[in-house]
């Protein structure tokens, strides 16, 4: 049997030439004037918004607003009824079968719940990608890069062999993640990920998204109800409101806005409150969330070594 990097020598050889160059340019994701409707009930109009590489984006809004509408669009999941979407400097909507194939190969998503196959593994799970766009991996490099990325979320190895059944909801998140980060991706569409996580959990997760963003060189758009999310780790945040997006900007440049839901949101008592408590962890922690983020990625690359 082939040893490990007889195997990767192989698998690099075929793969030469057919992996898309990382995309250099300042945003790569680009919305101009885009609408949704269903029947007559619109979504969206002439909706615009410029995502910067190397960001973590929050996105937030109202209930009804179309967050995940938005998202969907953007990864072709949802055609919208106007307007034009270009991601890495493509047209989402105009692009060739084939291109399409080439842009999604390029972007990993977690949907809210993890969104996993229930009759496969953790590593059966995190493998159903990279089947479907690298055919020619043999089964010992697809469980070793199974195991990496579950790994690299922060789960432990034996987690690989487990049934989401068999996990706990913060598990099963993390899972997905490794699932969405299968492909080495430049971006990364996370939809509610510490929805239904305790407060601890739900910062553990923060940190590790903040974490293997900056040391994967990922692009993030995150669409969250959660103000401590946003005040840990979202570098601008978009905010969805009448049918469009009516600021986009930093929480300091959000708090400047006097647009009524914008100042409702984040002058309230919960936004108030998840401001104190971030000014309290950088006072009495400094570098942690950098450092519990870190752990995963430790572990990840003991395994690896």
């Amino acid at each position: 049997m082939a040893n490990d990097e007889q195997i990767r020598s192989e698998v690099m050889a075929e793969a030469e030439g057919e992996v898309p160059e990382r995309f250099t340019g300042e945003f790569p994701i680009q919305i101009r004037g885009l609408s949704n409707a269903f029947g007559e009930q619109t979504i969206h109009q002439d909706l615009d918004l410029d995502v910067r590489k190397g960001e973590i984006l929050g996105v937030v809004g109202g209930s009804g607003t179309g967050k995940s509408v938005l998202m969907r669009s953007i990864i072709g999941l949802q055609r919208p009824s106007a307007g034009q979407i270009e991601v890495f400097g493509q047209d989402v909507s105009a692009d060739s079968p084939s291109g399409e194939i080439n842009l999604r190969s390029r972007w990993g998503v977690l949907f809210q719940g993890g969104a996993l196959f229930s009759t496969l593994t953790v590593g059966e799970n995190v493998q159903v990608p990279l089947k479907q766009f690298y055919p020619e991996l043999v089964p010992e490099l697809l469980d070793e890069i199974a195991r990496y990325k579950v790994v690299l979320t922060g789960l432990p190895e034996d987690a690989a062999s487990k049934y989401p059944s068999e996990l706990s909801g913060g598990m099963r998140k993390r899972a997905g993640l490794a699932r969405a980060l299968a492909l080495d991706p430049e971006l990364l569409f996370l939809d509610e990920p510490t929805a239904g996580l305790d407060p601890i959990g739900a910062a553990n997760f923060d940190a590790l998204t903040r974490e293997l963003t900056d040391t994967l060189g990922l692009t993030v758009f995150l669409i969250t109800h959660d103000l401590d999310t946003l005040y840990a780790i979202c570098d601008r945040v978009a905010v969805l409101a009448d049918k469009r997006v009516v600021e986009v900007g930093t929480i300091p440049e959000l708090l400047e806005s006097d647009h009524p839901w914008i100042q409702e949101y984040f002058n309230g008592p919960r936004a108030r409150a998840a401001q104190d408590s971030k000014t309290r962890a950088e006072a009495s922690h400094p570098g942690h969330a950098e450092r519990a983020g870190g752990k995963a990625l430790d572990k990840a690359r003991e395994g690896q070594a």
